[in-house]
């Protein structure tokens, strides 16, 4: 007969890195909010943006809009859930003192920002999913040729545009308070949206596209488009991500307050 020995402790860290990856992504996915700008406003974009583009007949380099446009509407699903839905999401967590309950519980600091990026590529994934099948119900077609150089191209674009909006998220939550982050990150998702070279190429923006090209949103979106419409890997655009992601973290690391 065997003898019940109670061992008393706390979880490992991946086991609590995990649990808190899915209570955040289920916060996320329930937040009417969220949802808004996770998956339904890119999806008006590209039915809204495809419709508009065959009425007037934008030129779009010789491509047809609705393979121009996917791409561009991708990154920005990206950039809206890593950046504003992010920032908002911190903003309001350390006003309300979650932040500071957390941080005070077995879960490391670093386990809940690790939790927090898991549960974010999480929603990036359901939003990209939703938006592929979208955009091939609209006519799609994403290029083939390469197919393990376009799936390469469009990884690494999503994994480094992750990483750098979500670092500037962090960035502006942790220094102003909830109501100025709520403000600021959606003005500024919703100016790189309209002039921040992610939904469309930055040739489209004339004599300001190279000061743009240098914008996280632009070259998230370059890449992206080279990855699905050209079947090639972006080395600048991927570079400019880097370079955001390490400055996001940098000032995040140096800036973030807890309470």
């Amino acid at each position: 007969m065997s003898t019940f020995a109670p061992a008393p402790g706390g979880a490992s860290l991946s086991r609590m890195v995990l649990a808190q990856s899915r209570m955040e992504a289920r916060l996320m996915l329930r937040n009417g909010e969220q949802l808004l700008l996770a998956i339904v406003i890119p999806v008006i974009v590209l039915v809204g943006g495809v419709a508009a583009a065959d009425r007037i007949g934008i030129d779009l380099d010789g491509q047809r809009p609705v393979d121009v446009l996917t791409p561009g509407v991708l990154a920005l699903a990206v950039m809206s859930t890593a950046f504003t839905s992010v920032a908002i999401a911190t903003g309001f967590e350390r006003r309300y003192g979650v932040i500071k309950l957390l941080g005070s519980s077995p879960l490391p600091r670093h386990g809940l920002l690790l939790g927090k990026v898991l549960a974010l590529l999480n929603v990036v994934l359901l939003q990209l999913v939703v938006l592929v099948v979208v955009g091939l119900a609209l006519g799609w077609e994403p290029t083939l040729d390469h197919p393990l150089r376009s799936i390469a191209g469009a990884a690494l674009a999503v994994g480094l545009g992750t990483a750098a909006f979500a670092a500037l998220g962090l960035f502006v939550a942790g220094v102003l308070r909830a109501e100025a982050t709520l403000a600021l990150a959606n003005l500024v998702y919703l100016l790189l949206m309209a002039g921040g070279g992610v939904v469309l190429p930055t040739s489209a923006y004339g004599a300001a596209s190279p000061v743009i090209s240098w914008l996280p949103s632009a070259a998230l979106g370059e890449a992206m488009r080279d990855a699905l419409v050209h079947a090639s890997i972006d080395g600048r655009s991927l570079l400019v991500l880097a370079a955001w992601a390490v400055l996001g973290t940098v000032l995040t690391a140096r800036t973030f307050r807890w309470e």
